[in-house]
């Protein structure tokens, strides 16, 4: 028994565990996973979520905490509070290191501890990360948007940027910090683009003197021939007539060349290079899979897409492997898209089959790799649509054959994403922020500190100093002060 095990009470549900049956663990803490584990609710099953967070991140809402719309509490509730009252999930906060398909058994650690975990079933939903497509070194510049930590970075950069306009007199320093740059014209790249464009244009309009935020530039650059390409040539026409009546420079067919601390190297379409002097840049552009799937590929001979997903079954599961099953982000499939439907469907797919083969087995203890079929039903994924906000009140919206532009695919965008987030008080006060935030001007969550605007710096200089513990830095220095 671990040490984190023994230290619980003799009566504490997460203790006793009846080795009878059949175990479950899923790795990540996302849509997938999240879904995966509400969907065996009532499943005669024991599950292990094991998640680098201790979070269920909203990610589509992200670019709103960046912009100070919303809080993080909004957007990434506690995992153990929404399982709260699933009596066959246990939570367990830790970083999977290794997957050991030959004797299923998953590897995390957590604050210098070592977790083991054995499962009958895995579920692997790690996600993905910001890709920078080999250029990592711009990660230190210019910010994705994957993560609490990328919004809350983001956002002390954002306001920091326009307190520091304010006080310093050279002309082209002032126009280095007012000019935003956005590398990545998809659902993320346009909306984080409209958003900081409202924010100058009508959120700090007024509040300085010697600054005129709605002289900012926002400028939305892709190496594509339009915005939101996915989304077809109408609705990219429609979000990109409307980002420039907002005044955002919408400049495609641009390649990023160079990233630093003063601002981004492009090539244009003709081939020649040119500079955008900007300290503040936000990269919205490509994804990596988590590095699990190189581990899984290796032990199961499954092959890899050029994002790092894994290519899996029908089935959703690893070649050879149908005790493993890859959800979300992390499987390549038909050509699926890296969208939270697409996991959530994937994580219920994965659940509704392990019930498939308990309820097949005689019993859960007999199943067993060689009794499951070749492929299960295949998984089949029903579109319903896309859509990306533009502006208040505007934003594009597809599904299936029908299009939707205007105040009327906003509404539809404010429905769907009010129906994802977990719980009635997130419900409650997001909706309040909204209206405050598109009704009238302000934005509640603007508060950032010195701290949260380097953080990303300090722990880069840190180095291997830095250890994951509860106490940060490793080594007898005094206790930090809170961030």
């Amino acid at each position: 028994m671990s040490a984190a095990a023994r230290s619980l009470p003799d009566h504490h549900p997460e203790r006793h565990h009846r080795p009878e049956r059949h175990r479950v663990v899923i790795i990540g803490s996302g849509f997938g996973g999240l879904f995966a584990a509400k969907a065996l609710k009532r499943a005669d099953v024991d599950i292990t979520l094991i998640s680098a967070s201790a979070s269920h991140l909203f990610q589509p809402l992200l670019y709103q905490v960046a912009t100070g719309i919303l809080s993080t509490g909004e957007i990434a509730p506690s995992t153990r509070e929404i399982l709260k009252r699933q009596r066959n999930a246990r939570v367990v906060l830790g970083t999977v290191t290794r997957i050991d398909l030959a004797h299923r058994t998953v590897h995390a650690e957590a604050f210098g501890e070592t977790i083991d975990t054995a499962y009958d079933t895995l579920i692997v939903a790690a996600g993905a990360g910001q890709s920078y497509f080999g250029r990592d070194e711009y990660a230190t510049y210019a910010p994705g948007m994957k993560s609490i930590d990328d919004a809350l970075e983001v956002r002390g950069r954002l306001f920091t940027a326009f307190e520091l306009a304010e006080i310093v007199d050279d002309p082209a320093r002032r126009a280095a910090l007012t000019t935003f740059v956005v590398v990545g014209a998809g659902p993320t790249g346009v909306e984080m683009a409209g958003q900081i464009s409202e924010m100058a244009h009508r959120t700090l309009r007024n509040e300085f003197r010697h600054l005129d935020p709605t002289t900012s530039r926002v400028v939305l650059l892709d190496g594509a021939d339009r915005v939101l390409g996915a989304f077809g040539h109408d609705l990219s026409a429609a979000a990109t007539k409307t980002l420039e009546g907002m005044g955002v420079e919408v400049r495609v067919g641009t390649k990023v060349v160079g990233v630093d601390a003063d601002g981004v190297d492009i090539e244009l379409p003709d081939g020649t290079r040119d500079r955008i002097e900007s300290v503040v840049k936000v990269w919205a552009a490509g994804v990596q899979a988590s590095p699990l799937g190189e581990q899984l590929a290796a032990q199961s001979g499954a092959q890899l897409d050029r994002a790092g997903r894994v290519r899996v079954r029908p089935d959703l599961t690893l070649p050879g492997h149908p005790e493993v099953f890859v959800v979300g982000d992390m499987m390549a499939l038909n050509g699926l898209p890296g969208v939270a439907q697409v996991a959530i469907q994937g994580g219920r797919y994965a659940a509704s089959v392990i019930r498939d083969r308990l309820a097949a087995e005689p019993s859960a203890t007999e199943a067993t790799s060689t009794a499951y079929p070749a492929v299960a039903r295949e998984f089949v994924y029903r579109d319903k649509g896309s859509m990306a906000t533009v502006s208040r009140f505007s934003a594009v919206a597809s599904i299936g054959r029908a299009q939707f532009t205007g105040f009327i695919a906003w509404l539809m965008w404010l429905f769907i994403h009010l129906l994802y987030i977990t719980g009635f008080k997130s419900r409650a006060t997001t909706l309040i922020h909204w209206f405050a935030s598109f009704i009238g001007r302000g934005r509640a969550q603007r508060a950032t500190t010195e701290r949260l605007t380097v953080g990303r710096l300090a722990v880069e200089q840190l180095g291997d100093e830095f250890h994951p513990s509860l106490g940060g830095a490793s080594g007898d220095e005094a206790e930090p002060e809170p961030a």
